[in-house]
């Protein structure tokens, strides 16, 4: 009987997942153990006086045993049952762990490591039992949270180095042994035998012969599959013994900042093996493997080149300079190359119960221990060419080659499969994802492992479908949207905060410099927005998102190199200015791409939700920022600190960290959008196919309108600060001017559902007339200035225009996708239904995006406004007077296109007949 069929009679019951997390704990505490040489290892070398090559078989000999044991404990899995194995391998190895402490020399230290090794078996029998519990649908992912139990190696490197320097090796293998023991006593009692043994054992069938579990690995391509793990899991287990050596040799470090650094290779390289297996169902095994092979390939070349001097007969005599890779490169490009790795294993497992059901221990154990051996032999030879060489790289030389050589050598055997399927007629979507499993590739295992690719069935509209996943899928979209929007903002607005910093480092700039500086990356943004918003339907939203978030580090880490030298020349800044920009183009294509996810009946709230939440970036710089410079977060990585003085008043601060500080976050994003978001196959459009939006009236109507909400709220957020200084130097409004921002965010957040519920124009109408209340309430504060109370009241009209701004931002972005279901219907009248819902989607995310591009010249213009009325009259009032003027149009335009009685949405917004391009059915 097929195991992969057992389990569904427990299928989402509480033994099902006892089953799985706590043997995902019991393999985490089993590697812990089976790394334990790692730590200790380097203390016995010190002690016994050992070689490099004595020390790399010292570290490998438990992974030899772990290995080679892996076969028969997966076989027995299979035959008498997981759980009764696995306690029984965690019982033996905890009792071998203790005895380590009465070795006394070279050989009984490593027969006694011979049998800590047995931890190391626990993995093929883990994987028999879990596998049993699951179908074939959930097997992958269950088998990729078993496997991130290789963390273990990781709580190796954090805790045992602490305790070793404490209280010495011995105690370290005591304490493992004995979190052994009570792992194997928790786990025999608190689960159960697994669904396949529970049938046997009721039928009172008798488990099939050692032969017949032996059968399978007959196929040839099981060993040439095992190979890919030889790498994948192989070299992580060698890395994760190797680096701590490697650390105190070639940095210096001692052994507990040594372990501690090492963890940061093996973390990663453990609990992302969870996450591997959905990406396997999403991209295709295939795609992951190359993902993994490739950025190996790069990764294990840039550690392989050592330390190197260059001397270069140059015009004027020698050139000397040198190249050599810094701790805080090597633990990013291990993090990385870790990362891979870890969704290789879970790639590669990921085939074992989809071609093996009834044999997951036998071949797991195989594969296990063909992957086993890379940790046994890598070691062992890693010190050897360590003592040939006398480089500590050339550890690296070695998995360098081992991974070209199968990069190539997949390639290669993929495309000989496909040409000749070509040649032989046969449907390139009917081969397996690698082609060592084509001989017993059938029609059960057709597409299982390929790549899902883009949604091509979206249906928001059709209840139905939206209640049974489509609105899972769409929010999980929105809220890794939202950070990505979020840091956008943050970079595109982190100037507002800067320029008003930079003459008390000792920049020497004057005020029209520094409202260029403050308007240039809303004249970038602006113009990066009417491209933008097109791309999301050229590329792809998951694609695109992606690239936009990854593009902020430049402008982040640019700032954050160049605002720590006074002699950086004004151009720099204005490139840089620019280039922060590119966080503001990001808007229009963030909503034009959310607008896609969301039905027309939640349109409305998930477009306030993202922009809102998104918007709140303003308000994060304007607060993160003036703290993030007061202290050196980075310490040394960050740079020196500058001294700034203010009214007489010196400190000291690290400007730098307002671009560093964002850093980390991008890249998390950028990872969460490219692993985590989805593309939609009927969003793809041409630009041509946009382009139609440039005939619609409405779309210029509503770029005024838009400008009028989304410009005043950025243009008045890049403003603010440097305007506040100016007026009033005498108050700190730095430390107040995120609270405009934040209630300008969250307004437009909360304002959603209303606009759905009341219409986006009657909301639209009320808020022009409000912002027009807003400018008069600043004009008022200005006038009186001198009076106690002149920066309360005009505080107090900036938070109330800012809460308008942020309530229209929403309105107005409700009222496109009505007004384009109207339109649509009366401009298109040959479509029926469903294309017509599908053209005003299109039209309409279009619009979106267009609008935002066109109202983000705010950033520009309402900055620049100021700086050019307080240049040539010497106050602000001009600006305002221009901007008390254009709301007024607003209101006029509002009232007349779509709220007055017979204007477009004056029906729909009061009740009246939906026309049939609307219903929500369609």
């Amino acid at each position: 009987m097929s195991s992969a069929t057992a389990p569904s009679a427990v299928q989402g019951g509480p033994e099902q997942g006892r089953a799985l997390w706590l043997s995902t704990i019991a393999f985490t505490v089993c590697f812990a153990v089976w790394t334990i040489f790692a730590i200790i290892g380097v203390q016995i070398k010190r002690d016994l006086g050992l070689s490099e090559t004595q020390f790399g078989l010292l570290v490998g000999t438990p992974i030899l045993t772990g290995s080679l044991i892996r076969l028969i404990l997966g076989i027995w899995a299979d035959q008498y049952g997981g759980r009764m194995v696995f306690t029984f391998t965690m019982l033996s190895a905890a009792v071998m762990t203790a005895l380590l402490t009465q070795a006394y020399d070279y050989p009984t230290f490593l027969l006694a490591a011979l049998g800590v090794g047995i931890a190391g078996g626990s993995f093929s029998v883990g994987v028999a039992y879990v596998a049993k519990w699951f179908p074939k649908e959930k097997q992958g992912t269950a088998l990729g949270i078993f496997g991130a139990g290789n963390v273990g190696a990781a709580v190796t490197k954090f805790a045992a180095p602490v305790i070793m320097v404490a209280y010495g090796w011995k105690t370290v293998a005591l304490i493992w042994a004995a979190a052994l023991l009570v792992m194997a006593i928790v786990f025999f009692l608190m689960t159960k035998d697994d669904p396949d043994l529970a049938r046997r054992r009721a039928t009172g069938a008798k488990p099939e012969p050692l032969s017949a579990m032996m059968e399978p690995l007959k196929n040839i391509q099981v060993w040439r599959f095992s190979l890919y793990y030889f790498f994948v899991f192989g070299a992580f287990v060698a890395l994760a013994l190797w680096l701590p050596r490697y650390l105190i040799g070639v940095y210096g470090l001692d052994i507990v900042t040594a372990g501690m650094v090492g963890a940061a290779y093996s973390i990663p390289a453990s609990i992302f093996r969870a996450y591997g297996g959905h990406l396997s169902d999403k991209f295709g095994a295939r795609r992951i493997m190359y993902w993994t092979f490739l950025v190996s390939v790069f990764c294990t070349f840039i550690l392989s080149y050592p330390p190197t001097e260059y001397v270069v007969q140059g015009i004027r005599g020698p050139v000397s300079f040198s190249m050599s890779m810094g701790l805080i490169g090597f633990i990013v490009v291990t993090f990385v190359l870790g990362f891979f790795m870890s969704l290789g294993k879970a790639a590669v497992f990921k085939h074992i119960p989809v071609y093996y059901p009834d044999r997951v221990g036998a071949v797991g154990g195989i594969v296990g221990l063909v992957g086993g051996l890379g940790g046994f032999v890598l070691p062992i030879a890693f010190g050897a060419l360590n003592d040939l060489t006398g480089v500590w790289q050339s550890c690296f030389w070695l998995l360098f080659v081992l991974v070209a050589v199968a990069t190539v050598w997949m390639h290669v055997a993929i495309r000989q499969m496909e040409r000749q399927a070509a040649e032989q007629g046969i449907a390139a979507r009917s081969l397996p994802e690698l082609p060592e499993m084509q001989p017993i590739h059938g029609a059960a295992q057709q597409g299982a492992l390929a790549a899902t690719g883009p949604i091509q069935d979206w249906r928001p509209e059709d209840k139905t479908f939206w209640d049974g996943g489509g609105r899972a899928i769409a929010r999980r979209n929105l809220w890794i949207s939202v950070p990505c929007l979020l840091l956008s903002f943050s970079v595109w607005m982190v100037w507002s905060v800067v320029v008003a910093k930079l003459p008390s480092v000792g920049f020497a700039f004057t005020n029209e410099q520094l409202f260029w500086l403050a308007s240039l990356p809303g004249l970038s943004g602006a113009t990066l927005r009417i491209a933008y918003s097109f791309m999301p339907a050229i590329f792809g939203g998951r694609l695109w998102t992606t690239l936009a978030t990854w593009s902020l580090l430049i402008p982040a880490l640019g700032m954050g190199f160049a605002v720590q030298d006074p002699a950086t020349p004004y151009w720099i800044f204005l490139v840089l200015a620019l280039l922060c920009g590119l966080g503001g183009g990001n808007f229009a294509s963030s909503m034009a791409n959310i607008s896609f996810f969301f039905p027309k009946r939640e349109k409305g709230n998930a477009l306030a939700i993202n922009a809102g939440l998104g918007n709140l970036g303003v308000s994060v710089v304007q607060f993160v920022v003036p703290l993030a410079i007061t202290a050196g977060v980075f310490g040394w990585l960050g740079g020196a600190p500058q001294t700034a003085t203010v009214a007489g008043v010196t400190t000291t601060l690290w400007l730098q960290n307002a671009g560093f500080v964002f850093v980390p976050f991008i890249i998390a994003s950028a990872f969460a959008a490219w692993f985590g978001m989805n593309d939609i196959a009927t969003m793809k459009a041409s630009f041509s196919d946009q382009a139609v939006i440039f005939r619609r009236t409405h779309n210029w109507i509503m770029c005024w309108l838009y400008t009028g909400t989304f410009g005043s709220f950025i243009g008045f957020s890049a403003a603010f600060p440097l305007l506040s200084r100016i007026l009033y130097p005498e108050v700190n409004a730095l430390q107040l001017a995120f609270l405009g921002p934040l209630v300008g965010a969250l307004s437009r957040a909360v304002a959603g559902k209303a606009c759905d519920r009341i219409g986006g124009g009657r909301i639209t109408f009320w808020v022009f007339i409000a912002m027009s209340a807003g400018v008069m309430g600043i004009l008022y504060a200005i006038g009186m200035k001198g009076d106690p109370t002149s920066f309360p009241v005009f505080f107090a009209s900036f938070l109330f225009l800012f809460a308008a701004t942020g309530v229209g931002n929403a309105s107005t972005f409700q009222m496109i996708p009505a007004i384009m279901r109207k339109e649509v219907a009366r401009l298109e009248p040959g479509l029926n239904a469903a294309e017509r819902v599908k053209q005003s989607d299109k039209e309409a995310a279009a619009i979106i995006g267009f609008t935002s591009a066109i109202a983000a010249y705010g950033a520009f213009f309402i900055p620049k406004s100021f700086g050019t009325s307080i240049a040539m009259t010497g106050g602000a009032e001009t600006a305002l007077y221009a901007f008390l003027a254009f709301y007024v149009s607003c209101v006029l335009a509002t009232w007349w296109f779509y709220t007055r009685r017979g204007g477009l949405l004056h029906d729909i917004e009061h009740g009246g007949r939906t026309t049939p391009a609307m219903t929500p059915a369609q």
